[in-house]
């Protein structure tokens, strides 16, 4: 992390930059397995309580995920050697276009106990509707639910798309996906939901829930749904 530790770095529009490739790859196939490893080492020393961020993206539970991310001691101590500034300075005043995440309390695969084998899925994006899909846990079943009640569906990003999130129109029986930020009655852009329970639109009283394989709004009938990750505090 260079600003955090003095430096800088600069842009020459001139430069050329080549890379030169091995022969054969030091690592398996399976790449996932080493970059998941190097972005959770590289939270852990330098994210400080944005690290959730990391694990949100990865859809990577925070406690007991299994991966052995190995001894990071002497990258912390280099960094308090280096009287390193926090990420949150660098998020103030070097990116502060950036998007945080900290207001997450559940996120990753999101399933109704009638159709456990069907994710909360956003669908073909041009449909603007959240749809059900066979869970495989990546990029469009990533869910995110806010502390504010808002309930996002997608990849994440430092800006963007990932704004979308889950509305109750009061006119569609099907819930709308749309820009966040553009839903003026914020109400029907908010949820009721604790884990292994409904979820309740604030605005209509309607419900998310599963009928015929289909993800629809209606009267509550007692499903409940469960997020699978629990943003450590």
């Amino acid at each position: 992390m260079v600003w955090l530790c003095g430096g800088s770095m600069e842009v020459l529009p001139c430069s050329r930059v080549a890379h030169i490739a091995r022969m054969k790859k030091p690592y398996l196939s399976n790449i996932a397995l080493h970059t998941r490893r190097n972005a959770l080492r590289v939270a852990e020393v330098w994210l400080d309580e944005y690290k959730s961020n990391v694990y949100l993206a990865w859809n990577i539970p925070m406690e007991n995920h299994g991966i052995d991310y190995g001894d990071i001691s002497q990258r912390v101590a280099l960094r308090k050697r280096l009287q390193c500034k926090s990420f949150e300075w660098y998020l103030d005043n070097v990116y502060p276009e950036m998007r945080r995440y900290n207001n997450t309390v559940f996120y990753g695969e999101i399933r109704n106990s009638n159709a456990s084998h069907l994710c909360m899925d956003q669908g073909i994006k041009e449909n603007h509707t959240a749809t059900l899909h066979p869970c495989h846990g990546t990029g469009p079943q990533i869910g995110r639910f806010t502390r504010e009640g808002q309930l996002f569906l997608g990849p994440l990003g430092s800006t963007g798309e990932e704004t979308r999130c889950v509305v109750d129109d009061q006119t569609s029986s099907l819930p709308q996906l749309l820009n966040c930020d553009k839903v003026t009655n914020v109400k029907e852009k908010t949820w009721h939901f604790s884990q292994n329970d409904t979820i309740i639109n604030r605005a209509s009283g309607r419900c998310l829930e599963v009928a015929s394989s289909r993800l629809v709004l209606g009267p509550c009938s007692g499903q409940r749904w469960l997020i699978k990750n629990t943003m450590k505090q």
